[in-house]
């Protein structure tokens, strides 16, 4: 019996001793980590800022805690960094030019791949130069690296120069099969975002406004390749119709697509030649990681908060054992609002949109905290790639509103989509449903009968006076009668440049512009920013991203690529709220 209890007590010992250990080198290395995250990277004489166009662009990335102590790279890339990081390039003397590289790169939307483009451009006003190299280009690296002074192909590559389609996807039938189908109500004719779960097709008016806005998205980019290579929009055009990702490499050369045909030592050759050094001399590079971490141009006066809300608009956090999209969260945004309605230190506000929609309650919230807010000091909005339906309902109250020339915005309407799945349960199931009621409408979204004709008149007024809600918003904010809200509402969407031009937006212009607006109405010479939400510390990000992280997750977004988010607002459709002010689809350039 001792020996049992003493190899017991050996047992829980060891267990403890190793428990206390792996602690202690957990705390070791989160304290390294933190040390070498915040560090500043010095920049060596005759540098090179080397811009990995590699993984999935997103507004902005929160750092991936848990994964750096597992020892995994994210392959994510924050918008906010990449621009932050070309800015510092173009300041710092040092940096003599910026060396893109062509990988697999994904970007959530055409108007973010425009505002790299566009800080791109501003880089060379400082005379430097910018060098592309690609194995190949998709189109959308294309379009980003055709502002570079020489563009360089691997011999082996191609331009995957092909135009703009859209392949929106429907569930109607596939749905009626399992004997489920939805319910709807909506406003707005141009209103289509249901259409994925109550149509077999697009409708004529989403026809038409879809062909409008990727139409107009194409044109930008048609205008500004041709800006950059010298090549007529007429060429580019035919280029595209006869899919030169097919054509023999030096043919590329000829139709100016490309400067030349190099393989990567020989782009390094190059590069070495601008820096003026010797063949066999090291180049000294920073990546974009780098660059996050070098100081930038010292900012000092009066506070200007520059605060990102970006996702889907909800009501509240959302527990999965799948990881979550990034949100708005609609009472969490409101209490941050608030907190920057009475800091003092705060001088204005700009609220950079990235959004889609979603709640239309939630949406409602977050504009009331906005108006309480523009009572005490400016606000400006600054459109991302999406600032659409519940997007632009929160953008609306603004002092003032920029978008880029393609961000997706308007799409000013509400709809209501009910699931019915009584066929499912009775008719494929075989489950059987009675019904007591002390009420005429005590029953009112039972599942086990639909919507009858009474209750549907019932949401279609609800869902009306929702619709008329939103226009006076939009009314109020942009100073306009109700009447000519209408003529551009119906739910229809609008591209930056066209929602210019009937007074949805104020000016074309990107965040920097909006920051400078900002500092004019506060009548402040002289500001510096700060970015808002602040991170989490890293005990709360570790334990948010225990909680969060999922290997299913991560399995889903490597395999069904752009079909991911579809899938995850299919997964999630039942946590949704019900009344919805959203754009129909995510848009994916191809």
């Amino acid at each position: 019996m001792k020996e049992f209890i003493k190899y017991v007590f050996a047992t829980v010992t060891g267990i403890v001793v190793f428990t206390l250990i792996l602690g202690i080198f957990f705390v070791i290395s989160l304290v390294g980590l933190a040390a070498s995250s915040a560090s500043s990277v010095p920049v060596e004489k005759n540098s090179v800022f080397t811009l990995m166009l590699s993984g999935q662009v997103e507004e902005r990335v929160e750092e991936d805690v848990l994964g750096l102590l597992m020892g995994q790279v994210s392959e994510n890339l924050g918008l906010d960094d990449i621009l932050a990081s070309i800015k510092k390039a173009k300041e710092n003397e040092d940096i003599k030019g910026i060396y893109i590289e062509s990988g697999l790169f994904s970007i959530d939307t055409p108007a973010s791949a425009h505002a790299i483009r566009e800080a791109l451009l501003d880089f060379k006003k400082s005379g430097k130069w910018i060098i592309a190299y690609g194995d190949s280009y998709t189109q959308t690296e294309y379009y980003i690296c055709s502002v570079a002074d020489k563009v360089y192909l691997n011999p082996q590559g191609m331009v995957d120069w092909h135009g703009l389609s859209a392949n929106p996807m429907f569930l109607k039938d596939l749905l009626a099969k399992f004997g489920v189908r939805y319910q709807l109500c909506k406003v707005g004719k141009y209103k289509s975002a249901p259409e994925m779960m109550t149509a077999d097709g697009m409708s004529e008016p989403n026809r038409e406004q879809v062909t409008a806005y990727m139409n107009g998205i194409w044109k930008v980019m048609l205008k500004d390749v041709s800006d950059s290579r010298k090549i007529s929009i007429d060429s580019l055009n035919a280029y595209a119709d006869r899919f030169v990702a097919l054509s023999n490499q030096p043919d590329l050369v000829k139709m100016k697509m490309v400067d030349g045909l190099l393989y990567t030592d020989e782009v390094k050759g190059e590069i070495k030649k601008l820096l003026k050094i010797d063949a066999d001399d090291h180049i000294n590079q920073l990546s974009l990681s780098d660059m996050v971490n070098v100081k930038g141009k010292k900012e000092s006066g009066e506070k200007i908060a520059v605060y990102y809300a970006y996702g889907d608009i909800i009501d509240s956090e959302v527990a999965s054992l799948t990881q979550q999209e990034h949100s708005i969260v609609g009472p969490t945004v409101c209490k941050d609002l608030e907190k920057l309605a009475e800091d003092d230190d705060v001088k204005a506000v700009v609220l950079r949109v990235n959004s889609p929609g979603g709640s239309a309650y939630a949406s409602e919230q977050i504009w009331h905290a906005i108006t309480k807010l523009k009572a005490k000091k400016p606000v400006v909005v600054s459109m991302g790639g999406y600032a659409a339906s519940g997007g632009y309902y929160i953008s609306c109250a603004a002092n003032y509103i920029y978008s880029e020339p393609t961000t997706i915005t308007g799409s000013i309407g509400i709809f209501g989509m009910f699931p019915d799945v009584s066929g499912l349960l009775t008719d494929k199931l075989g489950v059987k449903f009675d019904e007591i009621k002390t009420n005429k409408h005590a029953a009112f979204g039972t599942i086990a009968r639909p919507f009858n004709e009474e209750e549907m008149a019932l949401l279609d007024q609800y869902i009306g006076r929702g619709y008329e809600l939103f226009r006076k918003r939009v009314a109020d904010g942009r100073k306009l009668s109700v009447e000519s809200v209408e003529e551009i509402a119906q739910g229809r969407v609008w591209l930056g440049n066209d929602a210019l031009g009937i007074k949805l937006v104020d000016a074309i212009g990107s965040l920097d512009d909006a920051v400078k607006k900002a500092a004019q109405l506060a009548k402040l010479e002289e500001y510096k920013t700060e970015s808002y939400p602040a991170p989490a510390d890293w005990v709360e990000q570790i334990m948010g991203q225990i909680n969060k992280k999922s290997y299913l997750d991560e399995e889903m977004r490597a395999t069904l690529g752009e079909y991911y988010k579809p899938f995850s607002d299919i997964r999630n459709i039942n946590k949704k709220s019900a009344i919805q002010a959203r754009l129909p689809y995510y848009l994916y350039i191809k």
